[in-house]
C-alpha cells in the first residue's frame, strides 16, 4: 500500500509511493483541494496538465449539495466529476464544527443544522465512512471532532477521547462493509491525530491511533490561529510517534515554506485552499516570492508571473495584462491566477521529491527560502 523508495541522509525527508484504487500517488504531494467535486475556477484537464496525481473532496458539502443521490446516480463522485485519478475525502468534521450551526457533538455522533439551508441532520462516524463508500473515496479520514485556537487542556483531552472513540468506530465499520463485500480492499481510511497544542494529548492521540491500526495517519487541528513556531511544534509532536511505514498527511497546512519545514519531520502528504483561494484575490506564488498582481507597479510590467516558471499562463501572458483583468473584474484573471497557483505548489513537490531522490534536500531548502525572504 505504501513504499518508501528514497531517504535523505540528513532528515527524515522520504519519498514513497502510496497505491490507491485509482492510481499510485508518489509523496510528498500536495492535493488540490476540490472541496464541491470542483478545483475552483480550474477545469480537470487544467488541474492534471498542473501535474496534481489527487484531489481532496470534501465530504461534509458534497452529502449537503448536490446530496448522494445525485452522485449515486452517477455512479459515484469520479465518474460524477470526471476525475479518473486518487480522491482522497475528507470526513467533514472541520465542517461540521466550523459551518454548521447549533452544532452538538456527543458520543453518538454529531447533530446539526446545515449552513446552506438551516435543515438538521445527525451523522454518527459509521454515517460518515459510509457516505465516503457511496462517494466511491480512495483514501477516506475518519470523523473527528476540530477544535479552534485557543482550547483548554480540559476540553482538548475530553474532545481526543471522542475523536477516538470514533476513530474505532470508524475503523469497525469499514471490516463490516469488506464483510459485505461492498467495498474492494484497496480504499483506504486513515486515522487523525488532534490534542490542540499540549504535546502530551498528541502524543497519547497518536498512540491510540496507532494501536487501532490505519492505513495512514492525519495531523488534524493545526493551522487554525497558532502562532507558526507553535504550529511546527505540534507537528513535530505528532509526527514523531506515527510509523515510519505509512503515509503522513499535515491537513491544511500549505504555505509554500511550510512544506519544508513538514517534509523535513516526515510528512508526505498536504492540502490547502490557499493557491486557488488566494489567487482568486490577486495573489501569486512563485519562486521568487508572493506578488500582490493588483498593485499599481505592475500596471507596465510585462514580465510574466514568474520568470522561472514554465506553466503556460507565464509563458503567455504579462502581470500588466493579469493586472488589467483583475481591475477590470474580468474572470480570466481569477482563473489565470489559480492555474499558475496550483501548478507552483504542484510542481514544488515535485522539486522536493527530486531533491530528496538526488541528496540536495537541503540545498534547495535553503536555496528557496533565501530566494522567496
Amino acid at each position: 500500500m505504501f513504499k518508501i523508495t528514497h531517504k535523505d541522509k540528513h532528515t527524515n525527508a522520504r519519498v514513497g509511493v502510496l497505491e490507491t484504487l485509482h492510481g499510485t500517488v508518489e509523496t510528498p504531494e500536495f492535493m488540490p483541494v476540490g472541496t464541491q467535486a470542483t478545483v475552483k475556477a480550474l477545469s480537470n484537464e487544467e488541474v492534471k496538465y498542473c501535474g496534481a496525481q489527487i484531489i481532496l473532496g470534501n465530504t461534509y458539502h458534497l452529502y449537503l449539495r448536490p446530496g448522494m443521490d445525485v452522485i449515486k446516480n452517477a455512479g459515484g463522485l469520479h465518474k460524477f466529476m470526471s476525475w479518473d485519478d486518487p480522491i482522497l475525502t475528507d470526513s467533514g468534521g472541520f465542517q461540521i464544527f466550523s459551518l454548521a450551526t447549533l452544532m452538538k457533538a456527543k458520543e453518538e455522533g454529531v447533530e446539526f443544522k446545515s449552513h446552506v439551508d438551516g435543515s438538521k441532520h445527525f451523522l454518527t462516524p459509521e454515517d460518515v465512512v459510509r457516505l465516503q463508500f457511496e462517494l466511491g473515496s480512495d483514501i477516506m479520514m475518519v470523523l473527528d471532532e476540530c477544535l479552534h485556537y485557543p482550547c483548554p487542556k480540559d476540553k482538548a483531552g475530553r474532545s481526543l477521547e471522542l475523536t477516538n472513540k470514533w476513530a474505532v468506530r470508524s475503523k469497525e465499520e469499514v471490516a463490516r462493509a469488506g464483510e459485505r463485500c461492498e467495498v474492494k480492499s484497496e480504499r483506504l481510511l486513515f486515522g487523525i491525530v488532534q490534542g490542540s497544542t499540549y504535546p502530551d494529548l498528541r502524543k497519547e492521540s497518536a498512540e491510540e491511533l496507532v494501536c487501532i491500526g490505519f492505513d495512514g495517519y492525519a495531523i488534524g487541528g493545526l493551522s487554525v490561529g497558532e502562532p507558526k513556531d507553535l504550529m511546527y511544534e505540534m507537528l513535530e509532536n505528532s509526527v514523531r510517534y506515527l510509523p515510519v511505514d505509512k503515509p503522513r498527511y499535515a491537513m491544511g497546512i500549505g504555505m509554500p515554506h511550510d512544506f519544508f519545514d513538514a517534509i523535513e519531520m516526515g510528512v508526505d502528504m498536504f492540502d490547502c485552499v490557499v493557491p486557488t483561494r488566494n489567487g482568486r484575490n490577486g495573489a501569486a506564488y512563485t519562486n521568487e516570492g508572493r506578488l500582490i498582481i493588483r498593485n499599481g507597479k505592475y500596471s507596465r510590467d510585462l514580465r510574466p508571473l514568474s520568470e522561472s516558471c514554465d506553466c503556460l499562463v507565464c509563458k503567455n501572458y504579462s502581470r500588466s495584462y493579469i493586472r488589467h483583468l483583475f481591475n477590470t473584474e474580468e474572470i480570466l484573471g481569477l482563473r489565470l491566477t489559480s492555474l499558475h497557483n496550483v501548478y507552483f505548489y504542484v510542481n514544488l513537490l515535485k522539486r522536493i521529491r527530486a531533491s530528496i531522490k538526488n541528496g540536495t534536500f537541503l540545498e534547495l531548502k535553503k536555496e528557496f527560502k533565501e530566494k522567496v525572504f
